[in-house]
């Protein structure tokens, strides 16, 4: 049986572009891009649980704005329940400690990179609005 993975993912906004982020070599969905976040713990809430991962992975503090999308996705290491929301960074500049790549792009141009399928969603609603 495979197991159920619940993430949170942050679409961080700044001059009317997005933070996208490229998974390294040694992870599982290697090179694919992401929005960042990571794993939901025990007793946290989503909003908490990505303050904290984006806290830890890119040095900054946000500000958890609209839910974008929840997803569920199969992969072959288990079920990746990912809900995403709209961000703002209250302070701090993302930096590389999890991630191989950073790069901010308009919304228009998020389907030039290779996502991660559980990403997907997302990336298409924010292109609609």
């Amino acid at each position: 049986m495979k197991k159920h993975i619940y993430v949170v993912g942050a679409v961080i906004i700044e001059n009317e572009k997005i933070l996208c982020a490229q998974r390294g070599a040694t992870r599982a969905l290697a090179y694919k891009w992401e929005f960042p976040g990571g794993k939901i713990e025990a007793g946290e809430t989503p909003q908490a649980a990505l303050k904290r991962e984006i806290n830890e992975e890119m040095n900054c503090t946000i500000e958890i704005g609209e839910a974008i999308e929840t997803t569920v996705h199969e992969y072959d290491f288990g079920f990746v329940h990912l809900s995403t929301f709209y961000c703002h960074l209250i302070s701090g500049k993302p930096t590389l400690t999890e991630h191989v790549a950073i790069r901010w792009l308009p919304a228009h141009e998020l389907m030039s990179l290779d996502w991660a399928p559980a990403d997907i969603p997302a990336v298409e609603k924010i292109q609609r609005n």
